[in-house]
C-alpha cells in the first residue's frame, strides 16, 4: 500500500489521523509517517484499513462470495477455510484460503495475489482513483 493509498482510505472512512490511529490501535504519529511515506505501512495495517472500508455501511450486501466469483470447484471449495466459516466476501482476510488452487504461504504472498483478485478489487480501485 503506497502513502497515497493510506490516505486515501482514512479519507474514504471518514476519519481525522487522530481517530484512524485510534482504530487501527497505533499512535498518531505512525500514522502521519504512514501518510508522509516516511515509514513502511506494515501489512497488518494494510489488512485492516481493508476490513474497515470493504465492511462500511454504504458497500455492505453488495458482495458476492470468492467461490461464487472464481468459479471455484466444489471440492476445492470445501476445503477452504473461506466456506468453512462462511466468509467469501473475506476471503482475502483469512489465511490459509485456497486461491488459485493453492494455500499461500505467508500473508505477503496472500495479499500479493488478493490485490489481484476482483473480491478485493473495489476496494483497491478506490484507493488508486484520483
Amino acid at each position: 500500500m503506497t502513502k497515497q493509498e493510506f490516505s486515501k482510505a482514512r479519507s474514504l472512512l471518514g476519519k481525522t489521523q487522530r481517530q484512524l490511529a485510534q482504530l487501527l490501535g497505533t499512535s498518531l504519529k505512525a500514522v502521519h509517517s504512514y501518510e508522509q511515506g516516511w515509514r513502511k505501512i506494515p501489512l497488518h495495517v494494510e489488512r485492516q484499513l481493508y476490513f474497515l472500508l470493504f465492511n462500511q455501511r454504504r458497500t455492505a450486501g453488495r458482495k458476492k462470495a470468492c467461490w461464487t466469483i472464481t468459479k471455484c470447484p466444489s471440492e476445492r471449495k470445501q476445503a477452504c477455510p473461506a466456506w468453512e466459516f462462511n466468509a467469501g466476501n473475506l476471503c482475502w482476510f483469512i489465511n490459509g484460503t485456497i486461491c488459485k488452487g493453492t494455500v499461500q504461504k505467508t500473508w505477503e504472498e496472500k495479499i500479493a495475489l488478493c490485490r489481484r483478485c476482483e473480491v478485493l478489487s473495489g476496494i483497491i480501485g478506490k484507493l488508486r482513483s484520483k
